[in-house]
């Protein structure tokens, strides 16, 4: 991965850059929009063109990737910025010349989806990766996703998603949010909340594909369903944290009776109603990994590893645990994560470490039983 001031050459794919907002540390992203869709489109030849919209193209690097890499047949790209159209239109011209069939647009993304809409034009794969809150997006964007098709979706508005600015929360995801160490799984949570209601208002299901952020912007894939999966509406509910001692708790809305006070006797803050359900799908990760070419990766090394720990971690229970929060319990600092986790299974519980976010894990364990085995597992010299 090369850059400069005009130029950017990554994996297959090479534009120019031109004056618009661009990050290269975004690739990982783009990889897995790539891998997602070649694992989408494996298989016999589909008997309509595997099909790709880029809502908020900018330069046009994931449309390119898209055509060169995930042998996407079709791509429309547009970006809102009028100027930036023959910028965008010259870097996808090698799409073209690879017989993809190429549509280029200037609209703002309310304009183009509701003309999709009127159109009932429908893709295998929604990207939207734009700023702020793309919440108000998300029914007109399910619209455009064929059945079985992927929404990608990307929100950068990290004060109201992680509980910073808790009225925005109210107004952008009609939740009550409130600030806590794992506040990237909030985020997700939330956003994925957010996408399960808008399906689900449209008689449509969800399956969440790929979950992660970096702590700047919250990403999500989610494969859109004909209809919603038997109990699917039991992943939608309240979380509950303990800012004393540290402890998460949640429960379905479907079965709310109310969270109670924490086993430490102090009241928790909610946040809710988010999705308590999985937040990756291993086994897709695993089939989509396999289309790897071993000489030619398409998946760069940073996210390489991210992409393993996703694979490792489903993202159940819904509830994760800093690492800090059960030191801070114990009073002498954490115990080692591995030696933890070890403690934790040997005794007869779920435990794994969190693909999330680092230092964070998630167990079944209840907090009482958590800290008892923190507390036998004293940090010795040398542990890391």
């Amino acid at each position: 991965m090369q850059a400069n001031l005009s130029h950017y050459c990554e994996a297959g794919a090479s534009v120019e850059l031109g004056s618009g907002f661009f990050r290269a540390d975004s690739r990982p992203a783009r990889d897995f929009g790539v891998l997602l869709l070649r694992w989408l489109g494996h298989g016999p030849p589909p008997s309509q063109p595997l099909t790709v919209l880029d809502g908020l193209a900018g330069c046009g690097i994931r449309s390119l990737r898209y055509g060169l890499e995930a042998r996407a047949t079709a791509v429309w790209a547009n970006d809102a910025d009028p100027d930036r159209l023959p910028l965008l239109q010259k870097n996808l011209a090698p799409l073209g010349a690879q017989g993809v069939s190429l549509h280029c647009t200037a609209l703002t993304i309310q304009k183009l989806l509701a003309q999709l809409l009127l159109e009932e034009r429908r893709f295998d794969l929604v990207d939207l990766d734009g700023f702020g809150a793309a919440t108000a997006l998300v029914p007109a964007a399910l619209e455009a996703v064929r059945f079985g098709g992927i929404l990608y979706l990307a929100s950068t508005d990290g004060r109201s998603f992680t509980g910073h600015d808790r009225a925005a929360a109210v107004r952008r995801l009609g939740a009550a949010v409130r600030a806590q160490p794992c506040s990237w799984e909030l985020a997700l949570r939330l956003q994925l909340g957010a996408i399960a209601r808008a399906a689900w208002s449209l008689g449509r299901g969800v399956e969440p594909l790929l979950s992660f952020s970096e702590g700047r912007t919250f990403r999500t894939a989610v494969r859109v369903t004909r209809q919603p999966a038997a109990a699917e509406e039991l992943q939608l509910g309240f979380q509950a944290y303990c800012h004393r001692c540290g402890n998460h708790w949640g429960q379905p809305l479907l079965r709310w009776k109310g969270l109670g006070p924490c086993s430490c006797g102090a009241a928790p803050v909610l946040s809710g109603p988010l999705w308590r359900g999985p937040l990756q799908a291993p086994a897709l990760l695993l089939e989509a990994q396999a289309l790897e070419d071993p000489q030619r990766p398409l998946l760069a090394p940073a996210a390489q590893g991210l992409w393993r720990r996703l694979v490792a971690d489903a993202g159940l229970p819904p509830e994760a645990t800093a690492l800090a929060d059960l030191g801070r319990q114990l009073g002498g600092g954490p115990p080692p994560l591995t030696a933890l986790l070890a403690a934790l299974r040997q005794a007869g519980w779920q435990a794994s470490a969190s693909g999330v976010q680092p230092q964070q894990f998630r167990c079944d364990a209840p907090w009482p039983e958590l800290v008892a085995i923190g507390a036998g597992l004293r940090r010795q010299p040398g542990d890391r």
